[in-house]
């Protein structure tokens, strides 16, 4: 067929003798046309913000000796060991205790700012800060929950993260809703106004950074799970079924050791939960596109209440289960969201 006969070709005649685009071509289509996971992308903002926003809360009594002035670990040696780890907080530019206390206001501010999503573009950018500041502050207090924490704070910066359930869809809402006196729209065809194409490239550049760090957040969640899997099996005692037995019985790691020695009376079903701990871990990332993922996603679920129970460590158990949430379909989220009583602001934000 030449290429007359197929110009005159009914439209969807065309369109089916017109050749489909190549693989890059869908893949730029895909991360650009539309964004991906918004509601998910929600629940992970809200999710991290409240989890910080409680964890400096109670360690408010605590706060001098932690990360102020007051601390053990100086201001000077955090200078210090900042040249050789490559980390910066800001609450080491001054030794001044007033100055220590205004940076944890506002970092109380920031972190609830975040959580209700106002004006998420920059708050974003400040919340990562706050985060990695008092982080980099005293490296020798954080685990591993910390510095998930940190990864995903940062991955949230590119991602539109405000776009549901927040004070800026409300506020977006309200505007688009209240009447507006537009312009005649002139019949004039040619090139875009500057302002437009703008507009058209900021959508663009938004939707491609939202759905690429999106990916991105799901990829560091896979490599954890089966790099945290590949490791448990090499050790003998994941593979011989005693690694609970150990774990449950560390003192280090026993707010209610009269529950871990229950734990670890039924030997059998503990070497079971380690079994499964490892199985899960590895088939994570190879389930991710099957019905199977629910199933894992309830199962890690568990086993990470079961780490804050037993073993006390709710901040860990919490930013990973909060992690979890960006491969729970926007139709889950919605759906589940309808049926929980919530504020009317955040009813009347939700923009899909």
């Amino acid at each position: 067929m030449s290429a007359d006969q197929m110009r005159t070709l009914p439209g969807p005649a065309a369109d089916a003798a017109a050749p489909a685009p190549d693989l890059i071509t869908r893949a730029f289509t895909c991360l650009t046309e539309r964004p991906i996971s918004l509601h998910a992308a929600s629940v992970l903002r809200i999710g991290y913000g409240l989890l910080y926003l409680v964890f400096l809360l109670r360690e408010f009594p605590n706060r001098d000796e932690m990360w102020g002035p007051a601390s053990p670990w100086t201001p000077s040696l955090a200078r210090e060991l900042e040249g050789q780890s490559g980390w910066h907080s800001i609450l080491t530019l001054s030794d001044s205790t007033a100055y220590f206390q205004t940076c944890y206001a506002l970092a109380l501010v920031t972190a609830a700012l975040f959580m209700l999503g106002w004006h998420t573009r920059a708050i974003s950018i400040l919340f990562a800060i706050v985060v990695t500041s008092f982080h980099s502050r005293y490296l020798f207090m954080t685990d591993g929950g910390d510095n998930l924490t940190v990864l995903m704070v940062m991955y949230l910066t590119l991602t539109d993260c405000g776009r549901c359930w927040s004070l800026d869809a409300h506020r977006r809402r309200l505007r688009t809703s209240a009447p507006v006196m537009r312009p005649a729209v002139s019949a004039r065809t040619g090139p875009l106004p500057v302002r437009q194409q703008a507009v058209l490239v900021r959508r663009l550049l938004s939707t491609l950074l939202h759905n690429c760090g999106m990916f991105v957040i799901a990829a560091q969640v896979c490599i954890l799970y089966g790099a945290a899997g590949l490791y448990k099996v090499q050790g003998s005692m994941w593979r011989d079924g005693t690694a609970m037995h150990y774990v449950l019985n560390l003192d280090l790691f026993q707010p209610w050791p009269g529950l871990s020695h229950l734990a670890d009376s039924h030997q059998v079903l503990a070497a079971i939960a380690g079994y499964l701990t490892v199985l899960v871990q590895v088939a994570f990332p190879f389930a991710l596109f099957s019905r199977l993922k629910y199933v894992l996603l309830g199962a890690l679920l568990s086993m990470h209440i079961g780490i804050a129970v037993l073993l006390g460590l709710p901040e860990f158990s919490g930013a990973m289960i909060v992690a979890d949430a960006v491969f729970l379909p926007d139709r889950l989220l919605t759906r589940s969201h309808r049926g929980v009583a919530m504020p009317g602001w955040i009813h009347a934000g939700e923009t899909l």
